[in-house]
């Protein structure tokens, strides 16, 4: 009998993944209702000191899957590591994140263990007649969102995005039971060699961490308009941000993306500037604390979902704004 949540806890250098923790969190909302039990699995090399965090995140369970060959993510020794895992423990669900390893990870052990999988969930629910899984994700290029069941097999398998869901942290909790599972690797479980992990400098504050955010679409009308945004995101202390429009013009980056298609952001403060606020943005950053939407079209959706709406043109009021801000700022120093 399948029984239980498991999220698979992606480390990076030993580093725990905030999307791990994120996933612990929303197990233990879906296992309220299950009467089930959430367990946490970490894969890695001297891994073990993590299991407290574990615990703190709404674990009740932890599966270590040490060994020097699961040191640096490599596919063929994870995927082995993970299907063994599945195997012996039987779960109902498993949950990975969305991200590099897990979009490589989680496609390859449902194969192994001839099972569905439904990738890039923005939204996770239980089905109380049938106890199942309702999985969401963006459909048709985000036109529709789409909910998949996984009825005739098991374990129900998904990838849910980063950011997506709330990280709750317990005031309270207790230690749970450690399991130590041993996989037998052999050399020919390496398929390849990793010769040298180069880490690449990031100047910029990731998106889905950032506090504040300052975000252009169309209405900044092209790659020179994002340059006052990043003169108003410096000077509250935030980043900068996109819709897809400004992405799929090549105004900015797409790790700069916000919505359905690219990431889920929830800062405190969301400075929407000549978006329009298609469904498919608004599904990646409605849970902002504070939205402020600035827009020449007092009927764009974005301003009726703001709590703050500023009519008028973005070219004008951004450095206004900005200007305001650091005046405001040298008074206070001053002060």
């Amino acid at each position: 009998m399948c029984k239980d949540i498991y999220v698979v806890i992606e480390q990076r250098d030993g580093n725990v993944q905030k999307v791990g923790l994120e996933l612990l969190s929303e197990a233990t909302r879906l296992a309220e209702s299950l009467e089930q039990k959430v367990v946490a699995v970490i894969m890695g090399d001297n891994v073990a000191s993590k299991a407290d965090l574990m615990f703190k995140y709404g674990a009740s369970k932890v599966i270590l899957v040490e060994d020097p060959m699961l040191k640096n993510y490599v596919t063929e020794p994870y995927t082995k590591a993970f299907t063994k895992v599945v195997e012996e423990f039987k779960p109902d669900m498993v949950l990975f994140g969305a991200t590099v390893m897990g979009r490589d990870l989680a496609p390859r052990v449902a194969s192994k263990i001839h099972t569905g999988l439904t990738a890039d969930c923005t939204s996770l629910d239980i089905d109380p007649e049938s106890n199942l899984l309702l999985m969401t994700r963006p459909a048709f290029g985000g036109n529709i969102m789409a909910t998949i069941v996984c009825r005739n097999y098991k374990p129900q398998m998904a990838t849910v995005r980063p950011g997506v869901m709330k990280l709750i942290e317990k005031d309270s909790y207790e230690k749970g039971e450690v399991v130590n599972f041993k996989v037998d690797f052999v050399p020919e479980d390496m398929n390849v060699e990793i010769l040298e992990v180069t880490k690449e400098e990031k100047k910029h504050v990731d998106i889905t961490e950032a506090k504040i955010l300052v975000s252009g679409g169309r209405g900044v009308g092209g790659s020179e308009g994002f340059d006052p945004l990043k003169e108003l995101a410096d000077a509250l202390g935030g980043e900068v941000a996109s819709s897809r429009a400004g992405v799929d013009s090549g105004w900015i980056g797409k790790e700069r993306q916000v919505g359905q298609t690219g990431k889920t952001v929830r800062p405190n403060l969301y400075i929407a500037c000549g978006i329009s606020g298609a469904i498919q943005h608004m599904a990646g950053m409605e849970e902002s604390d504070f939205i402020l939407a600035i827009n020449k079209d007092e009927s764009a959706p974005m301003m009726d979902n703001a709590d703050l709406g500023i009519v008028g043109d973005v070219k004008v009021i951004i450095p206004k704004l900005t200007e305001a801000i650091k005046k405001f700022k040298e008074t206070k120093i001053v002060d």
